[in-house]
């Protein structure tokens, strides 16, 4: 029995208990489960007003939608068995742990030769000083690895060309995501190894690649032993970015002075301004995946490869070596959310774009021109890390997550732990 097919067994028993419990709540309590639909609906509804809303009636349809919520979760509590609806929700809860667990790879990557000068660059501020805190200078220098820190007021660039003029054959960075495609893009323009080293705050591209985030320490062993593969960057306006860049909502929160300090509360006070029928945000122009175009009022991400959203995905992407952006158009003409691939995409607009670029905040000139870059970046991972996304291999639907979860389950040849191709992640 391998490691992924234990998990998928617990995750199908636990899912047919709780659609169990769930179908014989609905018959032995049908009226309830009416009203307590319509006041998740009516609330959701009137929240949202609230949100997209200045001035006292938003404050009003907040406390309204709230309490029509409050009132739905009472009535599930309060009337009727409530130890067997808590069961269901346990068991969806546990079902769902366990189908990540079945669902997760490792792939086994090729081999590389360590660089004989690799350079660390680490942000002491990032992470709210993760790096001092796992004491990775240290590490790095037990390692072979030369610690270059980013002071205050010193330009990233300018260190990392300093540090490849004298023979750097090896870049890794210790910090936020910004400063990973500034390392990035040096490392593929000069055709050099790069490590990501996570000791940023949420370490977005370090989880798509499959480095292990609690492993800050360990992720230096990238360039001791670790295997190597290529993956994309992108660029807009010939910037790199890893990740991706929001216009829209999120990037006029982030032009915010307290975003950093207060991010949901900055981002909540910026929806009426993007959202709200007084909205002053830029008019956005683009062509659609059709090629008729189109234009948007609330938010564009543009990303290095697709993101999967979803409640299993958890808005990650499930591969970084696909050659495309992907773009995702929240509250689009023709429907609340718009997704497709391609090679480059280009945002029109009268006057100069805000824009989150990996989470940092700039204004960019109109139009805002993006590019894949295929298979520029030659990453290299620890071995003892997953090297490959949390997504990697989830299915697209319900269904399809199912079937696997079954074939992992109960095949007579189910799929072993490890990957043995970069390219199956």
């Amino acid at each position: 029995m391998t490691r992924r097919r234990g998990p998928a067994i617990a995750a199908i028993v636990l899912l047919a208990l709780a659609a169990a419990g769930a179908i014989a709540i609905f018959v032995t309590h049908f009226p309830r489960g009416i009203f307590t639909v319509a006041f998740v609906v009516v609330g959701v509804v009137l929240a949202w007003g609230g949100i997209v809303r200045r001035g006292v009636g938003r404050w009003l349809r907040l406390t309204l939608g709230l309490l029509l919520l409050v009132a739905a979760v009472l009535l599930v509590v309060l009337v009727g068995p409530a130890l067997a609806e808590v069961g269901v929700v346990l068991a969806l809860v546990l079902a769902f742990v366990a189908a990540r667990t079945a669902a997760s790879l490792r792939v086994a990557l090729p081999p590389a030769t360590p660089p004989t000068r690799a350079v660390l660059f680490w942000n002491p501020r990032s992470g709210g000083g993760k790096a001092e805190r796992f004491h990775l200078p240290d590490e790095a220098r037990r390692r072979g690895i030369e610690p270059i820190e980013l002071q205050p007021g010193e330009d990233l660039n300018e260190l990392v060309r300093s540090a490849i003029a004298s023979g750097a054959d090896g870049l890794a960075m210790a910090g936020g995501d910004g400063s990973q495609a500034i390392v990035a893009a040096h490392a593929a323009r000069e055709g050099l190894p790069y490590a990501c080293i996570p000791a940023g705050t949420r370490n977005h591209f370090a989880l798509d690649l499959g480095v292990d985030r609690e492993d800050v320490v360990g992720a230096l062993d990238a360039f001791v032993d670790g295997g190597e593969r290529r993956v994309d960057l992108a660029e807009v306006n010939g910037q790199v970015f890893v990740n991706n860049v929001s216009l829209g909502l999120y990037a006029e929160a982030v032009q915010e002075q307290g975003y950093r300090d207060a991010k949901l509360r900055t981002i909540f006070d910026a929806v009426p301004a993007a959202l709200g029928p007084d909205s002053e945000a830029p008019a956005l122009r683009f062509d659609g995946a059709d090629g008729t175009e189109q234009s948007s009022g609330a938010a564009i991400l543009v990303s290095n490869n697709a993101y999967r959203f979803g409640l299993v995905s958890a808005a990650t992407r499930p591969r970084l070596d696909e050659g495309v952006l992907g773009v995702t158009i929240f509250g689009a003409q023709s429907s609340p959310l718009t997704e497709w691939t391609a090679p480059a995409f280009e945002v029109r607009s009268d006057r100069r774009i805000p824009a989150g670029v990996d989470g940092e905040a700039v204004v960019l000139d109109a139009p805002l021109r993006f590019l894949a870059r295929p298979g520029v970046l030659r990453v290299r991972i620890a071995p003892q890390h997953p090297g490959a996304s949390p997504s990697a291999d989830l299915p697209d639907s319900p269904w399809k997550a199912l079937g696997q979860l079954a074939r992992t389950g109960f095949g007579r040849s189910a799929q072993s732990d490890d990957c043995a191709t970069p390219t199956a992640a």
